[in-house]
């Protein structure tokens, strides 16, 4: 088995959740960005757990989440689901998602870590519209997301170096890359190329989740852009505030997907972010985020 082929496997048991009893889930941690759990996890977890309550098969077409606490990833999610309306066409699911914190000498405290809302509603005929796909290089003429990290490793502190170097899941290619040790104030504004390959034929609720945990890399950052602020930046405190996601067409992961980001203000430590997910020509999903970004000055 192929190292890229390891790594298709741990994303598909991130969404392979456990049903504990009817309409309550629990899904696996795992180290996508650190000690706390990456909010995309998070998100591909939720939309799983409201998908397994369908009678049936539909997709869903938007969710609205809030993620309200940093996560552990030595601890799995439990998410409760509450069918709030099952229509003839339009299904509405809430999930909660909670993880119990251990306090010594005491009973595990109970925490909600992320809550979201989320409609399903089958493909119908009906009226179409859509903006010209925004045209960018394609990804055959750009570099990888990994060849471009051996161009910055030599910069980046010895202690962070093999987490920094290690392979994401998603395959990314950057369209214009930044300099993520040196970053120079530009707009915010930045695309990239995304696929997982070896992902193979699967059902639309794992494709769709899969979508929405992809959805979480680099969108947070465009915040930060206009600032010459990045990830790296020593004071940086950044998270996912909220996420809201809308589907709109059928897409195939595995294929090369445009994702085009986008931040049009940052004001009171936040910065609200948009996205849209293209391929082949065709809009297929719409993404907006707010994320906190405190910038703490070292005292001299």
């Amino acid at each position: 088995m192929s190292d890229y082929s390891q790594l298709i496997d741990e994303l598909l048991a991130t969404v392979a959740l456990i049903e504990v009893t009817p309409d309550v889930f629990e899904g696996k941690s795992h180290d996508y960005v650190g000690s706390r759990i990456f909010g995309g996890q998070v998100l591909a977890q939720a939309m799983m757990a409201a998908a397994h309550t369908l009678d049936q098969d539909k997709p869903c077409h938007s969710l609205h989440g809030y993620f309200l606490r940093g996560g552990d990833i030595n601890q799995p999610v439990i998410y409760q689901v509450r069918r709030l309306r099952d229509g003839r066409s339009l299904s509405a699911r809430e999930v909660t998602a909670i993880q119990y914190k251990e306090v010594r000498g005491k009973p595990p405290v109970e925490q909600v870590i992320f809550s979201m809302i989320a409609s399903f509603s089958p493909m119908e005929e009906g009226l179409e519209y859509q903006e010209d796909m925004p045209v960018y290089p394609p990804p055959e003429d750009l570099l990888a997301e990994q060849d471009l990290k051996e161009e910055y490793v030599g910069k980046v502190p010895d202690a962070l170096k093999a987490r920094f170097m290690r392979r994401r899941h998603v395959e990314i290619k950057p369209v214009k890359p930044r300099d993520p040790i040196h970053p120079e104030p530009m707009k915010p504004k930045q695309a990239n190329w995304l696929r997982i390959r070896e992902l193979g034929n699967q059902p639309v609720a794992i494709q769709q989740a899969l979508l929405a945990f992809s959805s979480d890399f680099y969108l947070v950052g465009t915040g930060l852009m206009s600032h010459g602020v990045s990830f790296m930046t020593s004071g940086l405190q950044a998270a996912s505030i909220d996420h809201s996601m809308h589907f709109h067409r059928n897409f195939d992961l595995n294929g090369w997907m445009l994702y085009d980001m986008w931040s049009d203000t940052t004001s009171n430590a936040k910065g609200l972010n948009h996205g849209q997910f293209w391929q082949n020509g065709k809009l297929v999903a719409t993404v907006q985020q707010e994320g906190l970004m405190r910038l703490r000055v070292p005292k001299s």
